[in-house]
């Protein structure tokens, strides 16, 4: 009975890989830390956060704007 568990397991598991996009991405270590305090006493994480945006940016136009509109991470000049 277990091994059908595990069957179904590995299946889900392999299903997971394939929705998968691993990336790597430069933060900004002070907005980090700060984000960090903030989720302490929330359910959310780095994970949760970056996923949520990405749908929020593509199906939010007032979201979007608001993304591409904000200049308050740091000075001119930076790619961030």
């Amino acid at each position: 009975m277990n091994f059908f568990y595990l069957l179904e397991y590995i299946k889900i598991y392999i299903d997971m890989e394939h929705n998968i996009k691993l990336t790597s991405v430069n933060i900004l270590d002070d907005i980090y830390k700060k984000f960090k305090i903030e989720a302490i006493d929330s359910s959310i994480n780095l994970q949760k956060l970056v996923n949520r945006s990405l749908d929020l940016y593509v199906k939010d136009e007032e979201y979007r704007n608001k993304i591409n509109d904000h200049t308050g991470l740091a000075t001119s000049g930076s790619k961030f």
